[in-house]
């Protein structure tokens, strides 16, 4: 006679099959044979029906249990939670007689996945004994919401508290520092892989080369990738997008034939670099030939990004009938960067007609966008259209659009990113800095240099 093992056994196996029919067959058995209060084979049905996305059939198993421990507890916390319903998952929560940290966890990726960076600090706050996916999970809460100053906070607090971070962990500290430019801090967080020996995977391979490149270090990128053992397609597309990123056209053209030598098939997003470099360098035929090869030899269907790429290299090399040509036969729905590739094209080569295409277009896809209307303006400006010039900066003013986000750089001291964003007099080093950019003119025009005042206009 089978037992509460062959029961949950069974259900595990029809869990990780997805096989509901069945499944549900071995649920009338565990009900017949009087397993329907057994507290290990109650659980893996909560689990089971939670898989299915039969939320409310994990909710009635739950139910009808007796007896529950935290690790029911736990499982019927994770449907609700992977549902989305973080209330009742809360509910249930305030509920738990015990909670272990595993329970927590569970709560706080609930509230990350949503974007409530709040609730889950909250949640994290609370805890009396973290774990290192107590760590992660926060981490990642805040990456999601481009809060990479906190990730890099986080990471500190966690070592200075004795918890030694895993690769996941390192993982997403590394893209922290890609994200902020932050090289120094890039720096310290790969001598520290090395100090604690960590196995340097594609993983953490493909995040270090990324990093580099993003902060401008390419030669460390490159350093990296030819010490990695094994690579994979996320190494050679991070290495092949940093060069391209870098202006190296050919160097990355080189690369992806490297990749190609070893076999690695490339995929959707390789392409995409391939596409930018050639746009950064100006390689046209070079372009367009790798881009009729995607579609033939690798079966790989053009996406918007694609096409992107395609109408800025058409639109910089003066192409612009063909770049528009190729907006009104793509295969998916043109977005604003495509309308935008091709506008700045006729701005660099001062065609209005096909410009006014742009723009209308631009209009419907995002009507409070200033930069449009901005850049229309200085074109009519550079052609002494001042007529068409006032109508557009009337409609400005009647339709409220302004300049929502101002210009920011950023600059790292001390292993500390610091912003500055145009006009504002807040930070505190902001006098400096501004007695400092001053001097930096004079010596500029001491120096004999002019600024291009052309796109001011």
């Amino acid at each position: 006679m089978p037992n509460s093992y062959s029961f949950s056994s069974l259900i595990k196996a029809c869990t990780l099959l997805m096989d509901s029919v069945f499944g549900k067959a071995v649920h009338g058995h565990i009900w017949k044979h009087g397993f329907d209060s057994h507290m290990f084979v109650q659980t893996t049905l909560v689990e089971f029906y939670s898989t299915l996305g039969d939320v409310s059939g994990s909710r009635r198993v739950f139910d009808d249990m007796s007896e529950r421990d935290v690790f029911a507890w736990t499982t019927m916390i994770s449907a609700l939670v992977r549902d989305g319903d973080m209330a009742s998952a809360g509910n249930l929560f305030d509920e738990m007689p015990e909670k272990n940290i595993a329970t927590w966890n569970v709560m706080i990726d609930g509230h990350a996945k949503l974007g409530n960076t709040e609730s889950a600090e909250f949640l994290f706050n609370q805890m009396l004994a973290r774990d290192i996916i107590s760590w992660t999970t926060m981490m990642n809460c805040y990456s999601r919401n481009k809060r990479y100053t906190d990730v890099i906070r986080f990471f500190h607090d966690m070592v200075d508290k004795g918890m030694m971070p895993d690769e996941v962990t390192m993982s997403t500290v590394i893209s922290a520092c890609a994200h902020l430019g932050a090289l120094d801090i890039g720096k310290e967080v790969h001598l520290y892989l090395m100090l604690h020996e960590f196995d340097l995977d594609v993983y953490i391979g493909s995040s270090l080369i990324d990093m580099y490149a993003k902060c401008g270090s390419i030669d460390r990128s490159l350093l990296v990738f030819y010490k990695l053992q094994n690579k994979n397609l996320f190494c050679w597309n991070s290495i092949i997008d940093g060069l391209a990123t870098h202006g190296y056209a050919k160097e990355a053209l080189r690369m992806f034939d490297g990749m190609q030598r070893e076999r690695i098939r490339p995929n959707a997003v390789t392409f995409i670099s391939i596409l930018s470099a050639c746009t950064h360098a100006g390689f046209v035929e070079e372009g367009r030939c790798r881009f009729l090869s995607m579609i033939k030899d690798y079966s790989i269907t053009p996406q918007v990004e694609h096409y992107g790429c395609m109408v800025d290299l058409l639109s910089k090399a003066g192409l612009l009938k063909d770049a528009l040509e190729m907006v009104r036969n793509m295969r998916v729905e043109p977005n604003a960067f495509i309308w935008g590739a091709l506008l700045n094209g006729c701005k660099l080569h001062k065609d209005l007609e096909i410009a006014d295409i742009a723009v209308q277009n631009l209009m419907l896809l995002e009507p409070g966008n200033s930069g449009l209307y901005s850049l229309l303006v200085s074109m009519y400006a550079e052609v002494n259209r001042w007529s068409e010039v006032a109508k557009i900066r009337t409609a400005m003013k009647d339709l409220g659009v302004e300049k929502r986000s101002p210009g920011a750089s950023w600059v790292e001291i001390n292993k500390r990113v610091h912003v500055f964003a145009a006009s504002d007099t807040y930070h505190a080093s902001y006098s400096q800095v501004h007695l400092l950019l001053l001097q930096l003119d004079d010596q500029l025009r001491l120096a004999g240099y002019v600024p291009e005042l052309e796109s001011i206009l």
